[in-house]
């Protein structure tokens, strides 16, 4: 008798609640929007800030990532054409073709410091002048290759908190709509918090992917500034070899002198007081 009415409770029970099994798509959807639609107005200046800083670092990783993909591609052509050539002034020539690289930078301050010393040709009297003018190369381009970086690591940091912050205000204002109205039930608190979680998962899904683009950015621009330091290197080696092997003249020696009439008589001598 007793599992007979088990038997019936259970049956009655599972034809009165919802089947089992993930909610459809368009339902999930439709509470999200009514949700957001009936969010406070703290939520939605959370939520509006967090759309701009979406829109920002998104177009800030895309331009980057354009940028580096360019440069890297002519970094590699500028080190082939300067592996084939055979002279500084041939490569100075056809540089500015390859100027999205860094590497040109670099390039061209070495070769003006070393016109300035030693006018193209022979052994530099200064090589450290030509190493310094290399850093300072690689640290401009590398100046220009970080401009607005530091936009993604400041938006990856701060939009989870700002998403906090609207939840916390929410939760809140979920709170002491509940004190005021007295009903202290999980279906009148349950909205409120609802809403409120809205702004910190919206602030993970803005500081994920800006985390994700800065440490990838953040690579590239380590690998582009040893790439520079290695060409810069490679450079100086180059104008080092080709002033050894350089052929010298050797030293012209000065004409004869041819002696003359006067020379060959006697000297005139001394008048004797």
């Amino acid at each position: 008798m007793t599992l007979l009415t088990l038997a019936l409770a259970f049956q009655d029970t599972g034809a009165t609640s919802t089947p089992l099994g993930p909610s459809p798509a368009g339902t999930h959807s439709g509470a999200l929007m009514e949700m957001l639609h009936n969010s406070g107005a703290t939520a939605q200046v959370v939520l509006g800030i967090l759309l701009l800083f979406s829109i920002f670092s998104w177009a800030i990783m895309l331009s980057k990532w354009r940028t580096f993909r360019s440069a890297e591609s002519q970094s590699r052509k500028f080190v082939r054409a300067f592996r084939k050539s055979g002279r500084l002034s041939e490569i100075a020539a056809v540089a500015d073709q390859f100027r999205p690289s860094p590497l040109v930078a670099v390039f061209h301050e070495i070769h003006d410091e070393y016109q300035r010393q030693a006018g193209g040709r022979g052994t530099p009297p200064n090589p450290q002048a030509l190493e310094r003018a290399a850093l300072t190369a690689a640290s401009e381009s590398l100046t220009l290759m970080e401009h607005r970086m530091t936009w993604l690591a400041t938006i990856a940091q701060s939009a989870t908190f700002i998403g906090l912050f609207g939840t916390v205000m929410g939760i809140v204002d979920a709170f002491h709509g509940l004190g005021t109205a007295g009903a202290a039930t999980l279906r009148a608190v349950a909205p409120g918090i609802s809403e409120a979680l809205i702004t910190t998962a919206a602030g993970l899904a803005v500081a994920i992917p800006a985390l994700i683009g800065y440490n990838q950015l953040t690579a590239r621009l380590r690998e582009s500034a040893a790439r520079m330091d290695d060409f810069g290197r490679e450079l100086l080696n180059a104008i080092e070899n080709a002033a050894l092997l350089a052929p010298t003249a050797p030293p012209v020696a000065p004409p004869p002198v041819m002696p003359t009439s006067h020379m060959l008589e006697d000297p005139p001598r001394r008048r004797s007081f």
